[in-house]
């Protein structure tokens, strides 16, 4: 990543920075300051910490776009109407370049964005269902349409980003309280794996089960070290999630089972066809471009956690330097998600600078909507 050394020692400043900002916002202090326990010795469980506000989201809420040109995109689409019950009036099919392109022109997005424009009414979210294009310049697509576009950011990629008013919003409807369409892209590299994403989002509210999260210190320090103060202390648990936090320094995990959130910094990631991912589950790495999904890419496309059968992730389409800004924020994340919010709700939220980052996977995801009693003892 470029412009490393520059961005050191703004880690401590921006960080005690939006540390206050938290503080000062909304009082579901749960939330804001999930892991800001860390002096406290020991195991610690956080589940006091939760407030249980299920996401308002429904089936009617989402628009579901597909591309006329391509057959794997209606096919796809299709079943996610059938698969998640969304009323038929909610599938929108729209024109995109005949040739598969990874990024839009300006042109070819605003032509797109009158398409959504004339059909959308009041939905919350929009699902794009392809592989290509997931980018418009420098913007991510998904960004771009819920953000709009935001071409000052391409004059230097490395710049800071602009704030999002979603970022750690307490809001349970977007469109209603922010004017904002939350959009996510539902990758296909084959119609069988969209399929089975579809179908890990659909399971993730069935049952409540024994997870674990890993936050990993990786020796790639520019990659690493921007979201580490977000990691909770090792050992945390949320006992009334049946979660279990790993905060460990090491590149990577192995053979782990019950896997619901990962967070790494590194250029690619090894393993992870060895591990088992709930229903649900979420997973990123920081790298400059992990939301290029196109097999070109030398670093490890974001699409690949979900090959590997996570519901959730994210990656930056363009050079953002390693502004922990520009990534999801794991403490704001999974504050949202254990809440009971949508994996699309929780995800957006978590980004305070996300012009730069396409969000990808099954967006109604909600394994967190129920709590177990814990007993004190």
């Amino acid at each position: 990543m470029t412009g490393v050394v520059s961005l050191q020692s703004q880690w401590s400043v921006e960080l005690k920075a939006v540390k206050q900002w938290l503080i000062s916002q909304w009082g579901a202090v749960g939330i804001c300051l999930l892991f800001m326990v860390s002096s406290v010795a020991g195991a610690v469980d956080l589940s006091k910490q939760i407030p249980l506000r299920p996401s308002l989201l429904k089936p009617e809420d989402v628009a579901v776009v597909y591309n006329l040109n391509d057959a794997q995109s209606e096919e796809v689409a299709r079943y996610y109407l059938q698969a998640r019950q969304v009323p038929a009036e909610n599938l929108i099919g729209v024109e995109l370049p005949r040739h598969f392109k990874d990024a839009l022109t300006v042109p070819e997005f605003e032509s797109l964005k009158a398409q959504l424009d004339a059909k959308l009414t009041t939905q919350q979210v929009v699902l794009l269902v392809w592989r290509t294009p997931f980018a418009v310049q420098c913007n991510s697509l998904t960004s771009a349409l819920t953000l709009g576009l935001d071409l000052n950011q391409c004059r230097k990629t490395c710049d800071p980003g602009r704030d999002s008013p979603y970022f750690n919003s307490p809001s349970l409807r977007p469109w209603t309280d922010h004017h904002l369409r939350l959009s996510m892209l539902l990758p296909i590299t084959s119609v069988a794996a969209a399929k089975a994403l579809i179908d890990r989002g659909v399971m993730s509210e069935f049952s409540l089960n024994d997870a674990n999260g890993f936050f990993l210190k990786t020796q790639d320090a520019a990659r690493s070290k921007p979201r580490e103060p977000f990691f909770p202390q090792e050992g945390m648990t949320v006992k009334s999630k049946k979660l279990t936090l790993h905060t460990l320094s090491q590149e990577t995990i192995e053979k782990q089972p019950s896997v619901m959130f990962y967070f790494t910094g590194q250029k690619s990631v090894d393993y992870l066809l060895t591990n088992s991912y709930l229903p649900g589950a979420i997973a990123d790495h920081l790298t400059s471009t992990g939301g290029i999904l196109s097999n070109y890419n030398p670093q490890m496309p974001a699409s690949r956690w979900l090959d590997a059968g996570v519901t959730g992730s994210y990656g930056t389409v363009s050079e953002p330097c390693n502004y922990w800004q520009k990534f999801p924020n794991p403490q704001v994340l999974i504050g949202h998600y254990l809440a009971g919010e949508t994996l699309i709700e929780a995800y957006w939220k978590s980004v305070k600078w996300p012009m730069q980052g396409v969000f990808i996977g099954e967006p109604l995801a909600k394994p967190y909507a129920k709590s177990v009693q814990v007993v004190d003892e």
